[in-house]
């Protein structure tokens, strides 16, 4: 099996090669120069008439059989590139159609992302509404707490000064009682 598709192959590179060389430059001389021989040679009496145009009529017939040959192993082995190639574009194109679902998928995962970030970013204002309510609050809680000790130490100090001097009463009467005692004895 392996054998012959390696005949295949060297036989369609001769045949791609044969193809090639008819449709060539060198090929178009070739053959100018072949049929201009050709009617010299009856010309000049050196072959008949008759019998060139068989031989010649049989080569390029012959040369026909075989040019179209090769000609349709060419057009075949094209048509099977474009029939790959085509299988190739489909393939390609249902990959670009999985590639634009995934991006209308990732557009939409970021919309909704762009979304809860807009939502988060309205609660980290809301939180910061209240922070700064709270401070307000505390600010006045701190004053009203500061005036209440201003008056509760201020009050503690009166009170200290009272109990002084209520001290200093007690004591002179406790002096004054003790006076008293002795003088009663």
């Amino acid at each position: 099996m392996k054998k012959e598709k390696e005949k295949t192959e060297v036989l369609e590179k001769i045949a791609n090669g044969i193809t090639w060389w008819v449709g060539s430059i060198p090929s178009l001389i070739v053959h100018t120069l072949f049929f201009i021989t050709s009617f010299l040679l009856p010309m000049l009496n050196i072959v008949e008439f008759d019998k060139m145009l068989l031989i010649l009529t049989t080569v390029v017939s012959l040369e026909a059989i075989y040019l179209a040959i090769f000609i349709q192993m060419s057009v075949n082995k094209s048509h099977e590139k474009i029939e790959d190639i085509q299988v190739d574009i489909e393939e390609i194109s249902e990959d670009i159609e999985d590639i634009q679902e995934d991006i209308e998928e990732i557009s939409e995962d970021i919309e909704e992302i762009s979304e809860d970030i807009e939502e988060i970013n309205e609660d980290i204002e809301d939180i910061q509404e209240d922070i700064e309510e709270i401070n307000e609050d505390e600010d006045d809680e701190d004053h009203n707490e500061r005036a209440k000790n201003v008056i509760l130490k201020s009050n503690v100090s009166s009170n200290k000064n009272e109990i002084k001097a209520l001290k200093d009463i007690i004591s002179q009467l406790q002096t004054e009682i003790e006076q008293l005692k002795k003088d009663n004895e």
